[in-house]
């Protein structure tokens, strides 16, 4: 999944940053409210953990902006510990959930895989399809009937969005949005290579491929 965190602290936004990376989302950042807006605008986006007390641009103006124009990416505020007032304009203004100041990054992976999970649609306790789960503390993958396999980092951010969109065709534009961050080669083939292994973890029939389109995750009746 492809994460979006506004927080103008460095240290804080550079710590955070790594943590995100290591549970396996692919991270940009933006310092700002202004970069924030245009950021969270025109890429999409699968999470948003955006601050409050931001330079240039407020953090609730930039989240009222953004729910005005339409846009339904989940928010996750980030809010001073003692500010209930913030908390309560910020679930107004369209947040999906908040965060008080000072937390653990621990906190912060249990609300965003939360929120993931009401994304899916049914509240299910993990992100699964079919016979098909992820084992988000593990960052590995159950399938009935196999022993788990651990996931890379990139393998781990695949499956999810795979599991998140079951039966439909994602393009590997699509993926490469979801999967990586700014800075990854758009050209790169590594998409193909991944899928690959990732059929080699969870069987060859379980990620079809569209040509010229893309692939599907083909969810299988866990009976």
């Amino acid at each position: 999944m492809r994460l979006l965190l506004v927080e103008d602290e460095p240290r804080l936004a550079a710590r955070l940053r790594e943590q995100l990376m290591a549970l396996g989302y692919a991270v940009d950042h933006a310092a700002d409210g202004v970069d924030a807006e245009f950021m969270g605008t025109n890429v999409e986006y699968d999470l948003i953990v955006l601050d409050l007390g931001l330079p240039l641009r407020p953090g609730l103006e930039v989240l009222a902006h953004w729910r005005a124009a339409g846009l339904r990416t989940p928010v996750l505020i980030l809010t001073a510990r003692d500010g209930w007032q913030e908390r309560v304009a910020g679930l107004k203004a369209g947040a999906d959930d908040y965060l008080g100041k000072p937390f653990h990054v621990e906190e912060l992976a249990a609300r965003l895989q939360a929120i993931l999970r009401r994304a899916q649609g049914d509240g299910a306790p993990q992100i699964a399809s079919g016979d098909v789960a992820l084992d988000e503390d593990r960052q590995a993958v159950n399938v009935a009937g196999r022993a788990p396999q651990a996931l890379t980092g990139t393998e781990f951010r695949l499956l999810r969005c795979f599991l998140l969109h079951p039966g439909k065709v994602l393009s590997k534009s699509f993926l490469t949005e979801h999967v990586y961050d700014q800075d990854f080669d758009r050209d790169s083939n590594l998409i193909e290579v991944y899928v690959r292994r990732l059929r080699e973890k969870i069987g060859e029939d379980r990620i079809a491929t569209r040509r010229g389109q893309g692939y599907v995750f083909l969810a299988r009746d866990p009976s």
